[in-house]
């Protein structure tokens, strides 16, 4: 599963949506962050490690590193 299709899964899993997302992302970064914004981010790829997390962090998720 790829990075985007996971990340959405997860949000729509949780009762959110990318709207919502985006505007809580808004909140936290003090900044106008678009719901067109998140998707384009996600679509090519380009979103950053920190942004996964809040976004983990918003639809009550945490990121764990488990060794294989």
């Amino acid at each position: 599963m790829s990075i985007k299709n996971e990340i959405k899964a997860k949000i729509i899993e949780t009762g959110w949506t990318i709207k919502d997302v985006a505007a809580e992302l808004g909140k936290r970064y003090n900044s106008n962050y678009s719901p067109e914004n998140l998707s384009n981010k996600l679509r090519r790829g380009t979103i950053q490690y920190q942004e996964v997390k809040e976004i983990a962090d918003i639809i009550g998720y945490e990121i764990k590193w488990n060794k294989k």
